[in-house]
């Protein structure tokens, strides 16, 4: 398979396809509201940040997509709202006509029947690229560790810095980062707030959301809180803030 990754502000004939292309996230991470402020404008205003990967077997089918968004911050640390925090930043660099001053990784999405082949490292590597021939001296990472939602009771503290013999990080997608040049920072312990009646949480996950308290919900990297006297339930999902110098 031969790759050709571009960016959607060269192929924006991707754009429909790249948002119905068959993933695997859980339907409850599609519902964070500050996502709002950078998907309807990928093919717009971020078209130049979102990477997009076909092959030479369907050409114009896309396999994988990689999404980052640049934004300023004055702060000597990366926030502790991660995603969400990086995502309102832009937005906030964007309205006030401000330079970026950093540029911060979103997601790798491999389409499911392609998973499994390494492209999430290679679509890592080509933001790594594209970021440095945008300027930047550093891209920066909320990874959502991809083993973790096996163990949502465990502290992120705890898990974010577990290592093997080897001394590479114990996490799958985390080792992938550390290996392309990446280090672990800190972490992000609301990178992502999601927060729904228990109608919605029962229509995203199928489960009853009928008793209070801490409810485990697959693919969820901890616990949901949820509040049946208030009629409502709230995810926090902390992240590892990974920084990949470029130069």
């Amino acid at each position: 398979m031969a790759l050709e990754i571009t960016t959607l502000a060269e192929r924006p004939e991707f754009a429909p396809a790249l948002w119905t292309m068959d993933h695997t996230w859980p339907e409850f991470m599609l519902n964070d509201p500050l996502a709002d402020l950078f998907y309807p404008f990928t093919d717009t205003t971020y078209a130049g940040y979102v990477l997009v990967a076909d092959d030479d077997a369907e050409p114009g089918r896309p396999v994988a997509r990689a999404c980052m968004i640049p934004y300023r911050s004055e702060a000597a640390e990366l926030p502790d709202d991660g995603w969400d925090g990086v995502i309102r930043l832009g937005w906030l660099a964007r309205e006030r006509g401000q330079s970026p001053n950093g540029i911060s990784a979103l997601e790798i999405s491999v389409r499911r029947d392609q998973q499994g082949k390494g492209l999430s490292s290679v679509m890592l590597g080509a933001m790594r690229d594209h970021a440095a021939r945008l300027g930047f001296t550093e891209l920066v990472a909320p990874v959502r560790p991809n083993r973790k939602h096996l163990e949502p009771r465990t502290p992120m503290s705890e898990y974010a810095w577990r290592t093997r013999e080897d001394g590479l990080p114990h996490d799958a997608w985390l080792r992938v980062h550390v290996r392309a040049g990446g280090k672990i920072v800190k972490v992000a312990p609301r990178s992502m707030v999601v927060a729904g009646t228990l109608a919605e949480w029962r229509s995203w996950t199928g489960l009853p959301f009928d008793r209070p308290g801490d409810v485990e919900v697959p693919g969820a990297l901890a616990p949901v809180r949820c509040h049946p006297g208030e009629d409502h339930a709230v995810y926090v999902e902390p992240n590892v803030w990974v920084s990949h110098p470029l130069t």
